[in-house]
């Protein structure tokens, strides 16, 4: 008979541990917010860093070990322009409205 209160009782704490955890809801905004601003940063300083050049740099240009800003805006930000594409694609495929109300309804009584 120990048992089941037992069982009742982890059951309960394992159905409490793995309660899905709701983000903040200004999450999406403030991450997309923050990409941007790093995509936007990376774009002006690879501008700011090609209108700089004097002509003794371009000729410097032909040694790779000066690549080293250029390809660093370049990478930095191709992924958070990446990264934006993701969160708008993902935002796109969220059900919205009423069916994701009644889904999140169905989970709860669950």
């Amino acid at each position: 008979m120990t048992e089941q209160p037992q069982a009742a009782s982890l059951e309960h704490l394992l159905a409490d541990a793995l309660r899905p955890v709701e983000p903040p809801v200004d999450i999406e905004t403030r991450l997309e917010t923050r990409l941007a601003s790093i995509t936007e940063r990376a774009a002006a300083e690879l501008s700011s860093w090609a209108e700089d050049l004097s002509e003794g740099e371009l000729e410097a240009l032909r040694d790779p070990r000066n690549w080293l800003r250029p390809v660093a805006a370049v990478a930095i930000g191709g992924a958070a322009a990446g990264a934006l594409v993701v969160v708008e694609l993902r935002r796109r495929r969220r059900p919205g409205g009423v069916r994701e109300s009644a889904e999140r309804l169905l989970r709860e009584l669950r």
